[in-house]
């Protein structure tokens, strides 16, 4: 389940979830997409691999993933339990205590984040909420509680919801300058709120917006998505296609088709695939 959150967090969150039962395979991957997540363990440690990482790292209180350029990859136990936000990329900026990039690919814990007493104390009282209502009432709370005015935090909101209106296609200088900032500012306040470049968080919200419109139910004219898309040529999208998911188109969509074959309907169709 799930709900938006309530004004001022609803200009930094999507929304907040709950979370119980049993992933359709042990291992997903998490193409990378214009947001971030934030989330509260409350059932046996998972796994993430992210970035250039070779080695999976334990996560038992949860974690936070700021705006990844990779691959994610998840490794859930039997049965999983949690709470956790999906945050716009610009969102979690007034909860970190360091600057977004620093975390950029390299997810951490929220011990690293708020301190081990204070995620002690939140994790018991979500583990004893009374239900999952009150759980993201709690939640939602301890953010509220944590929300803090962070400088700089406006020009990268505006921005970003300019590119984000585009799907990418904007032209980031002309960004800076309706702005009034130069290009080094605006660069620095986005690796410090999002964790990556305005042109890299564009890149994203292009890639995203394209991949989302692919149904792997039926054929797929690649040369005419590109196209569509305002990528240069096939060759140009089958580029960034492997630099942001590891995949080939056509394998990506062989792997959708897969995950509908054998879980119709399913919650999670349409973003996170299953690792072979």
């Amino acid at each position: 389940m799930s709900r938006a959150p309530r004004p001022p967090l609803d200009a930094l969150i999507d929304d907040l979830y709950y979370l119980e039962g049993s992933s359709p395979y042990a291992r997903l991957m998490l193409p990378p997409m214009p947001a971030a997540l934030l989330i509260v363990n409350l059932g046996a440690p998972f796994r993430i691999r992210a970035g250039t990482d070779i080695e999976t790292v334990e996560y038992a209180d949860g974690c936070v993933v700021t705006t990844p350029t990779r691959v994610v990859e998840f490794g859930y136990p039997l049965r999983t339990r949690s709470v956790g936000v999906h945050v716009k990329p610009w969102g979690l900026a007034p909860f970190l205590p360091m600057p977004a990039v620093e975390l950029c690919d390299r997810p951490v814990t929220l011990e690293q984040v708020w301190g081990r007493p204070a995620i002690a104390e939140l994790r018991d009282r979500l583990a004893t909420a009374d239900g999952p209502h009150q759980m993201l009432t709690l939640l939602e709370d301890e953010l509220m509680r944590r929300l803090r005015e962070t400088s700089g935090l406006g020009l990268v909101r505006h921005t970003s919801s300019v590119i984000a209106a585009t799907s990418g296609a904007v032209a980031i200088d002309d960004l800076r300058v309706s702005a009034g900032v130069s290009s080094t500012h605006l660069v620095q306040r986005f690796k410090d709120h999002v964790g990556v470049t305005p042109k890299r968080l564009a890149r994203t919200y292009r890639f995203a917006a394209t991949v989302l419109t692919i149904d792997p139910a039926g054929p797929v004219d690649w040369a005419e998505l590109a196209s569509g898309a305002g990528y240069f040529d096939q060759a140009h999208f089958g580029h960034e296609f492997r630099a942001f998911t590891g995949l080939t188109p056509t394998r990506y969509v062989e792997v959708r088709r897969r995950f509908l074959r054998e879980h119709p309907g399913h919650v999670l169709d349409g973003w996170p695939l299953p690792v072979d």
